[in-house]
């Protein structure tokens, strides 16, 4: 599995979930262990990635006020080994939102799109252990740490009035991450991959301020032919509750722990181009504050090595 697959010669770990939505929509699990695989910071040169993401989710009292939010966000991930220890990556979303309100009042419908906040983040390979025959390196631990940056756009206005935060493409907020990342190499054909992450958000312009996130994933991947791959992943977040002001008042349908089970399939195509597709599915809700419910989040991706 270790050079047999074009995803599996791919990186360990970098932005877990949130990717860069937000904590209050954000999706769990390692999106660049989605786009690239497991093992990626051996890999020397440029690598692409394009992924297409539903997120649905509803918060707030049916009976009182709630919103029911859809986002659709396409995201160009582009890494790039500089040695084989040492990675850069670079992630840019494009996010269309579609927000139904509820309240006394009536009814209102949002849609709006633009681009998201870019993030940035590195990864070094801290210790691998000798290679054994055609296993290879067994076990590999990994060291990442990066920035959200607030570039993307967080001021949408209708009538004169910004809308709601949570149409708002980007987070308008400058958010730093780090955390560790380790594979395990079971067999030529199966390895294990897990990540720790956590995510310190900071406030926009507005006031508003996602809650901290602590995300963590395992994921078990294995061969199961000569062109198609199977991956496993337990996906874990635990955010806290959103700032809504500067004074530190919080959104009491927001954050709490939520726990989802992602099937993935993999198809190389050959010539360096990998297809994707996973759904990650909700294991329990219980856990999360107030009145929300999130459902399956979609995902559609392609791989491509451009250079060794």
């Amino acid at each position: 599995m270790r050079r047999s697959i074009p995803l599996a010669a791919f990186v360990a770990a970098m932005s877990v979930s949130s990717t860069s939505i937000a904590c209050s929509i954000c999706r769990c699990g390692d999106p660049t262990f989605n786009a690239l695989g497991s093992d990626g910071v051996a890999q020397t040169g440029l690598r692409l990635a394009l992924d297409w993401d539903e997120v649905k989710k509803t918060q707030g009292d049916p009976a009182v006020e709630s919103e029911s939010l859809t986002e659709h966000r396409t995201t160009l991930l582009l890494a790039y080994g500089v040695t084989e220890r040492f990675g850069l990556f670079a992630r840019i979303p494009y996010s269309q939102r579609s927000m139904n309100a509820s309240s006394e009042d009536g009814t209102e419908h949002v849609e709006t799109s633009g681009w998201a906040d870019p993030e940035i983040s590195a990864q070094v390979r801290l210790w691998s252990s000798p290679f054994e025959g055609d296993v290879g390196a067994r076990t590999s631990i990994f060291l990442v740490g990066g920035v959200k940056t607030p570039w993307g756009e967080n001021d949408l206005q209708e009538n004169g009035e910004r809308l709601d935060e949570h149409v708002q493409p980007g987070t308008g907020s400058t958010d730093v991450f780090a955390g560790l990342a380790g594979s395990y190499q079971i067999n030529p054909r199966s390895a294990l991959f897990s990540s720790v992450q956590y995510r310190d958000m900071g406030r926009n312009d507005a006031g508003y301020r996602y809650g901290d996130a602590l995300l963590a994933n395992v994921a078990y991947e294995h061969k199961l032919g000569k062109r198609w791959d199977a991956v496993l992943e337990v996906n874990y977040r635990n955010a806290a509750r959103d700032e809504v002001d500067r004074n530190g008042n919080l959104d009491s349908d927001t954050g709490g722990t939520m726990y989802f089970v992602t099937p993935r399939v993999l198809f190389d195509v050959g010539h360096g181009w990998v297809l994707r597709a996973s759904a990650q599915l909700p294991v329990t809700q219980s856990g999360l504050n107030g009145h929300q419910d999130e459902q399956a989040v979609l995902n559609l991706g392609v791989t491509h090595l451009t250079s060794h």
